[in-house]
């Protein structure tokens, strides 16, 4: 800590927007350890580290600790710095994430491993600040620079103001119902996009507590949701939720299970909603556009789109324009827009494949795999992504007393020929991030790595 000078929060010019929506300091923000945290407790934290953080512009924010994850994130931001939230923990994407911002500083809760000389270690204990006022942040001002997963390619950064968050943030709170005491518990890290938006955003920026857990295990899952006060809100993924159905544990009653980072399957949403007596929303979104659309997934084909946002067609994918955009953003999502501000999502654009004049997608392939009966998580993807490249097919699958023949054997009763995946091959589990999405690097080491 001694190789940074200390900081003060940076004057702001221009419009300012409060650190929380609700003005209502005495309620519940969050639960930890067991114990509730107030709103104005957050704020005096948050208060407190903002006067010890390092001069700079930017703070790789490692925290795993969801609750000191949100201190530290509003902290960088009251102290006028930009929150770098990396795809990856792993060392060299820490190094090359603070190399390409010069300056900048890993923010942590314990000592990297292997140490660096940049990095600022959060006490123990911070040092109350008595009747805080309520932070005020500039609306312009980019709160964090967020970086896509790599699942289709190399990582790229997305910067993000503070009033684009407060704008998409308050569209979930609406669809969600988040504007009564909703509790949130979320398996889904908050350094992803979904995560944020969900379980950091979401608390900030509307009446929702969280519990500030990242539970893994279904067990876990359930006794998080316990711990909190209902109305209860799961904020998961499609394979958090499959694990989650298939230890079957009981769960206090639910509100609501919000879905996202995968395509949900309908049949996957209904066995949710029938189990747990409750609602299955699933999310569509991105890091670079954040949430923009949603849908009952058990009910509806098709997605509806957030209020304001508008969607053009491109032959490359898909343009998203929206009040509080910077720019207008391309996704590679291929979409068929439907009356009513509904689309239907026909792939993305790397997704589509065309073989011997047949066309198929990756993400239907791979709902055909998981549907074969014994297979519990399965994957097929592309070997090649260059132009012009003959479309080479690989599976991986996880499947319990099936072999690799077994499994082609099925798959040839469901999708033409052209497209069975080679090589197919079975392994103990998949490479999925802390998300569950499968960085396309890992695939291709893992499909080709000697059996």
């Amino acid at each position: 800590m001694s190789a940074f000078a200390r900081s003060e929060s940076a004057p702001v010019c221009g419009r300012l927007l409060p650190l929380l929506a609700d003005a209502d300091l005495t309620r519940r923000f969050a639960w930890r350890n067991g114990a509730a945290v107030s709103a104005g407790e957050f704020i005096d934290d948050v208060h407190a580290l903002a006067r010890l953080l390092p001069m700079a512009r930017h703070a790789v924010n490692l925290c795993e600790d969801r609750y000191r994850f949100m201190v530290a994130f509003c902290a960088v931001a009251l102290a006028g710095q930009t929150n770098l939230l990396p795809s990856s923990r792993a060392p060299q994407a820490i190094a090359e994430t603070l190399d390409a911002y010069g300056g900048s500083y890993a923010l942590t809760e314990r000592a990297l491993q292997p140490a660096s000389m940049r990095e600022f270690v959060l006490p123990e204990r911070l040092a109350a600040h008595a009747a805080a006022p309520m932070p005020q942040i500039g609306a312009d001002h980019a709160v964090a620079i967020a970086f896509t997963s790599g699942s289709t390619g190399q990582p790229k950064a997305n910067v993000k103001t503070w009033a684009a968050f407060c704008a998409s943030s308050a569209l979930n709170a609406r669809v969600l119902g988040a504007d009564s005491a909703l509790s949130v518990v979320s398996t889904v890290p908050p350094q992803h996009m979904y995560g944020l938006e969900l379980s950091v955003l979401l608390p900030l920026r509307s009446r929702a507590a969280v519990h500030t857990g990242q539970p893994f295990f279904a067990a876990d899952i359930a006794q998080a949701l316990r711990d909190v006060a209902a109305p209860r809100m799961l904020v998961t993924t499609p394979v958090h939720l499959r694990a989650l159905l298939r230890e079957a544990p009981e769960l206090p009653p639910l509100a609501a299970i919000v879905s996202a980072t995968a395509p949900l399957d309908c049949a996957l949403a209904a066995e949710a909603e029938c189990r747990y007596a409750t609602r299955v929303i699933e999310l569509f979104g991105s890091t670079e556009t954040c949430v923009i659309a949603h849908r009952r997934t058990s009910l509806d084909e098709s997605w509806q789109l957030y209020p304001q946002i508008a969607l053009y067609p491109q032959p490359d994918g898909t343009m998203v324009q929206a009040p509080y955009f910077v720019a207008p953003t391309l996704l590679q999502d291929v979409v068929e827009l439907l009356p009513d501000q509904r689309f239907t999502l026909c792939g993305r654009n790397s997704d589509l494949l065309e073989v011997a004049g047949k066309r198929a997608s990756l993400a239907d392939l791979t709902r055909r795999l998981l549907a074969i009966p014994g297979v519990e998580d399965g994957v097929v993807f592309c070997l090649d992504v260059e132009a012009g490249a003959v479309n080479r097919l690989a599976a991986l699958v996880v499947a319990r007393g099936l072999g690799e023949a077994d499994i082609l054997d099925a798959l040839r009763r469901s999708i033409d020929p052209v497209f069975l995946p080679r090589p197919l091959r079975c392994v103990e589990k998949l490479p999925r991030n802390a998300t569950g999405k499968l960085p396309r690097a890992a695939l291709l080491e893992m499909a080709k790595a000697k059996p």
